[in-house]
């Protein structure tokens, strides 16, 4: 799918970063965001990450180069001939049923409709899309521009040919696409680094060790880059409350309710990086 149009909706961490990697992978992209100060915070960004690897010697072409295949939009009317619409807002069920709504009847019929929802199940976002065999979700991981999985997930109507599109796109991101075949919340990687984020959360709670130590203990016990505690500040204490919450939803399993630590923290305004303060200071 290389050199296609590619209409990405939301500009924030997510969506920038796609954003990002749809330019640097050759694509045209159009980025829309209702909000104007969204647009220019993630344009700034896709510059930051853009210069750092530039500096790094990481780039393939000038930064100007990837910058100019970009272009901003404050409505979905740009949509109307894109080949691909990635949407990457708010985990709500209701805002993204009513955008791809509008999405399915302004984009071409051949366009695929993508959703890089973390926990939703796909087959109920695409109940309001009026044709959902063309409708999958292909979910990035934070951060886009260096993590190389993507979830390519199908729902109960996605063809074939959409999820091998999909892999396509993918993989043209110089990513490596795997399909979700049952679409379950959570999908794969959020479904099982969630009940280690839970377990965390409750070890926490029982007081058996402090949120270094436990950070620690994955980082230098499994290997993992970051740890639990870190991994939510990055992502944002909301959005990883919302993700467990969807999972509870579908499933009314308890050992998935998020822990009051996290609400607490939620319910406070301390949802890490993005406010300077979660479960560490910053």
């Amino acid at each position: 799918m290389n050199g296609k149009k590619v209409f990405v909706v939301g500009m924030g961490a997510m969506g920038s970063g796609i954003v990002q990697a749809c330019a640097q992978a050759g694509h045209q992209v159009i980025a829309m965001d209702a909000s104007a100060e969204m647009r220019e915070k993630g344009l700034n960004a896709i510059r930051h990450s853009l210069g750092k690897m530039s500096d790094g010697g990481k780039l393939k072409e000038p930064q100007d180069a990837i910058l100019a295949r970009i272009g901003l939009a404050d409505n979905l009317q740009q949509a109307a001939d894109a080949d691909l619409v990635i949407e990457a807002v708010s985990e709500e069920l209701g805002v993204k049923q009513g955008l791809f709504r509008e999405l399915s009847r302004i984009s071409p019929a051949q366009a695929i409709l993508a959703s890089n929802t973390s926990s939703i199940p796909i087959t109920e976002i695409a109940a309001a899309v009026s044709n959902p065999e063309r409708f999958v979700g292909i979910h990035f991981f934070n951060p886009v521009h260096r993590m190389k999985l993507v979830e390519v997930v199908r729902g109960i109507l996605t063809s074939d040919e959409t999820v091998a599109r999909s892999r396509d796109f993918a993989a043209s991101l110089g990513k490596e696409p795997i399909v979700v075949q049952k679409d379950t919340a959570g999908f794969i990687v959020n479904r099982i680094n969630g009940m280690a984020i839970l377990e965390a959360l409750r070890l926490l709670e029982k007081g058996v060790a402090s949120v270094e130590d436990i950070d620690k203990a994955m980082r230098l016990g499994l290997g993992y880059p970051m740890g639990p505690f870190e991994f939510m500040d990055m992502v944002g204490l909301d959005i990883v409350a919302k993700a467990r919450m969807g999972i509870y939803e579908e499933t009314k399993d308890p050992g998935h309710y998020p822990p009051v630590t996290l609400m607490r923290k939620v319910k406070a305004g301390d949802l890490g990086r993005k406010t300077g303060k979660g479960f560490y200071e910053y």
